[in-house]
């Protein structure tokens, strides 16, 4: 008759066995920890980047699943780098990935902060409008939710360093900096030191030449901010 001492109890991740059952329960192996990281956000964003790398550099026709995701040398990496979208509050993940496949970044330089940097500043030139008015609407409710003032009143009232800095993570688009009264108030009102911050952000010059290049959308952007407040 079997007896409790010698029933196998096997990880279904590595095929480790065990005699008892609560030896299997707190065992942790490589496999079974990157299963139980699965439903993490930046694990999700490294899985779908993984997919679309796959896609995009080996031209893969098989369909590659999570198991397969879990037992590549890639793993890692992609996990960083999902996790540093996470971390980083990356505008568009999706994109971001995109961009550095074509612009054929190395995989161990994904994760630097001059990298996204350089894809920001590309992205927020590109961007649909109704893209870039909802993020800097919504960062303007954040700011009411944590201040008391009305959202419109984010670029009158508001820190006018943590608003650089919201400018500079992309938050805050040239759509409605220059676009909205609280907006040109604002720019006209910074300091040396804070313009040459955000400045790769919001080059007049390049903007000048995008608001000359999609007329419609900026005369859009002025109607949306004016009905809202800004």
């Amino acid at each position: 008759m079997e007896t409790a001492e010698n029933i196998k109890h096997t990880c279904q991740y590595c095929e480790r066995q065990f005699v008892r059952s609560a030896s299997l329960e707190v065992h942790v192996c490589e496999p079974k920890r990157r299963h139980s990281e699965r439903d993490e956000a930046g694990v999700r964003i490294g899985f779908n980047g993984w997919l679309r790398f796959f896609e995009i550099t080996q031209g893969s026709s098989r369909l590659k699943t999570w198991d397969d995701f879990v037992a590549s040398s890639y793993y890692k990496a992609f996990v960083k780098f999902g996790r540093y979208c996470v971390n980083t509050r990356v505008i568009n993940a999706q994109q971001f990935m995109e961009w550095l496949l074509a612009n054929n970044k190395k995989i161990d330089h994904w994760c630097r902060d001059a990298i996204y940097t350089d894809y920001l500043t590309a992205y927020l030139r590109v961007e649909p409008v109704d893209d870039a008015l909802t993020r800097g609407i919504e960062q303007g409710i954040a700011w009411a939710e944590s201040t008391g003032y009305p959202a419109q009143d984010n670029l009158r009232h508001g820190n006018v360093n943590q608003i650089c800095h919201v400018i500079a993570t992309g938050r805050m688009s040239p759509w409605i900096l220059y676009n909205c009264a609280s907006g040109n108030e604002l720019l006209s009102r910074l300091s040396p030191e804070q313009l040459a911050m955000i400045w790769p952000y919001i080059d007049s010059d390049v903007w000048q030449r995008r608001f000359a290049d999609y007329a419609a959308d900026q005369e859009y952007a002025k109607q949306i901010l004016k009905q809202a407040g800004w």
